[in-house]
Order: C-alpha cells, then structure tokens, then sequence
C-alpha cells in the first residue's frame, strides 16, 4: 500500500504548471489569436479592403448614372455632379460617336481626381481596354504616369497655361482607382469614367503596428493578473478540501471539508463530507464486525480444542456426546466462513443467479423442516401460512438461502414468547414472503442500517441461537440480484416484520420460456 501511495504521490507531483500558470497560458493563447487576427484583417489586408471598397463606392455611382444617360440632361448633370462629390471622384460621361468621344458631363469632387490631367490618348485607352473586358474596366493609376506621358504635349503646346502645369505636376505622386464602363443605347454608345483618389494607407499601417505592439504588451500583463486572480479564486478553496482531503486519507473523518466558491466546488464539497461521514461509519461498523467474528470464530475454536484434548487426555472421555459437540462446532465455523465468502462474492459480482421454476411455497416448507429439532428442544413455534402453491423464476438455492437467512433472524431477535409467523400472499402478480417475531422492534433511526454487512442492531455481542449474524447482509445481496422489493416494518416493542417480493409466474408457461432460452 506504501508502494502505491508513492507512485501516485509521483503521479501527481508530475504536473509541472499549477491552474495560474495554466491560466496565463490559455489568456495569453487567446489573446495572441486575437491580436494575429486584428493584424491580419486591419493591417495585412487594409490595402485589400480598402480598395474593394473604392471599387464597390464607384461600381454603386456609376450604376445610378447608367440610368440617367438618356434622360434629362439636368438631371444628369446633378446625378453625376451629386455622385463625384459623395465619393470624392472625378466623373465624366462621353459618348463615341464615329470613333471620337465627345463629352457629355463633366464633375469634380470636393478633391479633384487624376481624371483632370489625362490627355485624349488616355481617354481612348480606356475606352479600349472597357470595350476589350466585355464593357467594364477597373484598375489604379499613377498620376505621375499620367504626367510623364503628358508632359512632350505640355512642352510642344505654347499656349499651355501655367498654373494648370503646376496642379499637373503637384499630383504626380497620387494614385487613384479608375471605373471605367461602356455602355450601348439606343442614342449610340457612351463611356462613363469614375476616378477617385486613394489615400496613402502606410503610414496609417505604421501607426496600427507600433499601437499593436502596446496593445499585446498591456494585455499579456492584464492576462497574467487576471490569471493570478482566477487561480486565487479557483484555488483557494481547491486547496483548503486537498488538506481536508489528506487528513481523510490518513484516517481522520472529522477534517473540515467546508468550502465555498463556484457550484462545482460546493458539489464537491458535499461529496467529500459525504464519503467522510461513509467512511466513517463503515470503519466503525467493520471494527464491530471484526470483533463479533472474531469472537465467533474463537467460540467454537476454543471448543474443538478443548473437547479433543479432553478426548485425548482423559480416558473415557471420547464419548458420542462430546464428539457431537466438536461436529456441531465445526459446522458452526463453515456457516461462517460460507457467509462470509457469500457476501464477498455478491460484493464483487461474481455471484450470478441460475435462474428456474420452483414452487417457493415448497422451498419455505424445506427450509422450515430445518427448525424442527429447534422448536422440540428450545419451545420456539414457528408457523407457516400460506394461500395456496405459488411459482417464481428465480435460483432456488439463493433464494432458500434468503429465508433460512431471516427466519434465522427472527429466531433470534423473538419475544419470550418464542413465536415466529411466516406468511405467503399472493396479489397483483407478485409473491410476498414476510416473516414476523414478537420481539423489541428495531429503533427508526437503525431501520435504514440494519441491511450493511458490518451494522449490529445488538451492539452487545451475544451468541445467537442459530446463524452467523451476517444474515441480512446476504440477504440484500441476492434479493437485488434478482430486482426484487424487499423491505422491514417494526415498532419498538411490537416486533418486526421482514419481507420480500417476487413475480409470479405459470408453471408451464415459465417452463417453456426456460427451455427456449436455453435452447437460443
């Protein structure tokens, strides 16, 4: 038993993280997640999104000036012009007329696009690369390609004004996003350019990481305080029922297994209190029965040996009557040690019943014939009654075993009177054996006890006219073996009644459900 306390005390000494630690680890995980998360989407993929947006702002605008193109040119004019300045673009609508596109509107935005400094080749291109993608053209263009391409036609054009050469040079370096779309109706066919600035997203980049990194330091230091807190919490009470728990092992029932916290340590809590006060109360009960059968047993070992040295030692001792004392000692010992071993194995569950009919009215005559030297020599009465042959499917020698058992019982625990009633009735397809005695009657309290193998409802030892005193221990061991009701009613000074239940069944009907289940 040492050994094992060791290599489980190994066992648990193994764990090398206790629950803070743990718990740091599983916040700080989480937050790790989150934060590759919110790195992923708001820094990694911003351009992405950011740009998907755009594209999705001039898609929805172009889509409203698609239907304006052949209705009133007004109406145009403020469709187009309210559309550049809700989404900061540039917009122009033309329509191609024998190879030229001639402009039809014109809008500015609050901030004016690239759409201002492209040249006629530009717009043709456009119009090339929509016609060539089925009608629709979207991509980002550098204003200072714009620039560069234009700048022979600035130089060669005298008449170019100045300012308008500077704006072309101050936006070389913006980058916009360019939806441009051709669409064919009845009038002939038209071109609707959308540009609209991109705003420079690096340096808001640069701001989300160095923020990032501030953002996880503060939180992986919040993540280890509140795991020190949770631990504490959680702990604490965890704590205090292992010491508790501890002094149970050492044998200490009393140790104080109250604790407070979340509703599973309050569960728990209970179930420890609980297992102490079973404990508890088994290894009194097994103290007792230690002692009771240890006096059984010295009894009649004290008897053998005795009469055999007398045997041996006197002569004419060996006498019929004293060699019928050590026989019915030695009897008394193999009682023993059979219920004994009856109990261990229905404990442990490899007793199993074989079941068949019989006639249980036969099998309580049986056993009552046993009583018969009993009740001529010592006074007892025992009577029987009964309405009539009743039939159950059940193991007939476990069964005779449960009545011995409690007439045994009443036997013993009877009045003076020394008057023991057995009864069988039939009703509502069950069987009731009960078997009554006039004696003391057992307390309220010790009713529920009086089933475990190690309870004594006569905490005097005394040696009993017949049994073994572990009667009632085998007897709930087979009755629940077999799922039957079983079951006590005494009043204090009334005696009391044991009984037990079980199902009725036809003779020939049962019989043949047998031998078809052996059969199968």
């Amino acid at each position: 038993m040492k050994a094992d306390l060791r290599s489980d005390s190994s066992c648990v000494n193994s764990s090398r993280f206790g629950i803070k630690w743990k718990t740091f680890g599983i916040l700080a995980g989480f937050i790790l997640i989150v934060l590759f998360v919110i790195w992923f989407f708001q820094v990694n993929m911003l351009d992405y999104f950011y740009l998907t947006t755009k594209f999705s702002e001039l898609e929805e605008s172009i889509g409203r000036i698609e239907e304006k193109v052949e209705g009133d040119e007004n109406e145009l004019k403020n469709t187009v012009f309210s559309c550049a300045v809700e989404n900061y673009s540039s917009i122009c609508v033309m329509k191609i007329e024998d190879g030229v596109a001639r402009m039809v509107v014109e809008a500015d935005g609050p901030i004016t696009s690239v759409t201002r400094i492209m040249s006629d080749k530009d717009m043709v291109r456009l119009w090339r690369l929509a016609y060539e993608n089925g009608g629709t053209y979207i991509s980002t263009i550098s204003a200072g390609e714009i620039y560069e391409s234009k700048k022979a036609e600035i130089f060669e054009n005298s008449e170019e004004d100045p300012v308008e050469n500077a704006y072309r040079k101050s936006r070389r370096g913006t980058v916009s996003a360019v939806y441009s779309k051709l669409i064919t109706r009845e009038s002939g066919e038209y071109l609707i350019i959308e540009t609209s600035d991109l705003t420079p997203v690096r340096a808001t980049v640069k701001t989300l990481q160095r923020q990032f990194w501030w953002i996880g330091l503060i939180l992986l230091i919040l993540a280890l305080g509140l795991a020190a807190l949770l631990s504490r919490v959680i702990t604490k009470p965890i704590i205090k029922l292992n010491e508790a728990a501890k002094q149970l092992a050492g044998g200490n029932y009393n140790g104080d297994f109250r604790a407070k916290g979340y509703r599973e340590i309050d569960e728990l809590s209970k179930t420890l209190i609980h297992a102490a006060d079973e404990l508890s109360k088994t290894d009194r009960l097994q103290k007792e029965l230690i002692s009771n059968v240890s006096h059984d047993l010295r009894t009649p070992l004290t008897m053998i040996k005795g009469y055999g040295e007398v045997m041996k030692d006197i002569p004419g001792e060996n006498t019929p009557e004293n060699i019928q004392v050590i026989i019915d000692e030695t009897s008394r010992l193999t009682e023993l040690v059979n219920d004994m071993l009856d109990i261990s194995k229905i404990r442990a569950g490899t007793r199993d019943p074989k079941m068949e009919v019989f006639c249980i009215t036969d099998t309580v005559r049986a056993t009552l014939s046993r009583y018969e030297k009993l009740t001529e020599r010592d006074g007892y009465t025992i009577d029987l009654l009964t309405d009539g042959d009743a039939y159950v499917f059940a193991d007939r020698s476990m069964i005779l075993q449960v009545i011995y058992n409690l007439v045994n019982n009443a036997v013993n625990y009877t009045g003076d009177d020394k008057r023991v009633t057995v009864r069988q009735e039939c009703e509502n397809e069950k069987v009731r054996i009960s078997i009554s005695d006039t004696g003391d009657g057992i307390a309220p309290e010790e009713i529920p006890l009086i089933w475990d193998r190690y309870y004594k409802v006569d905490k005097v030892h005394r040696r009993g006219a017949v049994g073994t005193g572990l009667g009632l221990s085998i007897v709930k061991g087979v009755l629940e073996l077999h799922g039957a009701r079983y079951g006590v009613n005494s009043r204090q000074g009334k005696g009391s009644v044991f009984w037990f239940e079980l199902e009725l069944c036809e003779r020939d009907t049962a019989t043949s459900e047998m031998r078809k289940d052996n059969n199968d």
